[in-house]
Parts: structure tokens; sequence; C-alpha cells
């Protein structure tokens, strides 16, 4: 199957978005699973100096820890589900994962604020690999330097997000909350940790 994919005009980024990489029936079958199979977690992360419960759940699956915003996520052992899942990615993104963060969106209230993934365990110029299955949701992009230049895409069901080098150096991302009625929405994540 050849999947083709579109490369996102962000200045000195490279991202490509690979709109209907896994079929419809496919998408909806790994969702399936997924939502009733993986470990998802209510937590608290760390935020503007406070502790607040994060806004949608989630849960780390990776051969090595994982920490961000004030949350250790511990080695936890792949699921076979996620494992097939992150060779198809791996072969788009011609980089090797070891780990990815899983975060179910309930609704429209659930988002992800601004911020980069570039925590240091994930080396200077990291490159990752977002996938989504269910419903589709605003994903954009703001420019560090200039604040005011944005650029937003919709993921769908079945999509994959590669951000590349420079993505997370250059640019913040964020998944908005919105009003408007959207169903559940797993979001899976694949990095390298060094």
């Amino acid at each position: 199957m050849t999947i083709y994919g579109e490369r996102l005009a962000l200045a000195n980024a490279k991202a490509w978005l690979y709109p209907g990489a896994f079929a419809p029936a496919e998408s909806r079958a790994l969702y399936r699973t997924l939502y009733e199979r993986l470990d998802w977690q209510e937590s608290a992360i760390r935020l503007f100096g406070r502790r607040v419960k994060s806004p949608r759940l989630s849960v780390w699956y990776g051969d090595k820890p994982y920490t961000y915003s004030g949350l250790a996520w511990p080695v936890r052992a792949w699921r076979s589900e996620l494992i097939e899942i992150r060779q198809r990615v791996e072969i788009l993104a011609g980089q090797a994962f070891n780990g990815v963060l899983c975060n179910l969106y309930r609704d429209g209230r659930d988002s992800m604020g601004w911020h980069s993934d570039d925590e240091q365990e994930l080396g200077p110029d990291p490159v990752l690999a977002s996938v989504v299955f269910g419903a589709g949701r605003r994903f954009v992009f703001r420019s560090k330097t200039e604040k005011m230049q944005k650029q937003e895409v919709v993921l769908d069901d079945g999509d994959i997000l590669i951000m590349g080098a420079g993505t997370q150096s250059n640019w913040s991302h964020a998944v908005p909350k919105t009003s408007k009625l959207v169903g559940p929405r797993i979001n899976l994540t694949f990095r390298w940790i060094v």
C-alpha cells in the first residue's frame, strides 16, 4: 500500500501529514482495541508551578522511562497493537521509536495546551510521529519567534503527522478545546528516548 504525504508549510521545520494512512475499517478496529485495552490514567501535571489535573487521559508504553511537566512515566511493556502501529509509522518517518505517549481526548473539553516536545531525553532535534484514531480535531502550530504566525491542520481518523527537524525547536503546537460536539479521539505520539 502506497501512502502519500503532504509537507506542511512551516518555516524552518520539516513536517508531513499522511491523511488516511490507516483505512477506515482498520482505524475503527484499532480505536476500539486501544480504547478498551490500554491502561488509561488520569494524572496531574505541573503547569506554571502548580499541579493541575491533566485535561485528558494518558498512558506511556516504552523501553525507557519518560518525564514531562513534572510527570514521570516508568518503563511499560509494549502491547502488540502498539507494536504493529509503530512499525507502519517507522517506515513513513524513516526513524525508529522506543516509546509512545497515548492520549485519550474524551470530548471537546479535553485538550493539549501550547508546548513543544523538547525534553532533554528526546535529544536536540527530535522526530515525533503522531497517529490519530477517532474524531478529528484541530491541531495548531505557532511560531516561537512570531507568535501571530500559525498554521492549523485537522487531524482525522487514521491520519499520521510526522514532525521532523526544526519542528520542536521553532514551533509550539496545541490541540485546543472546542465547544463543538466531537466524539472521543485517541492520539499516539511516538518518540525516541535517548
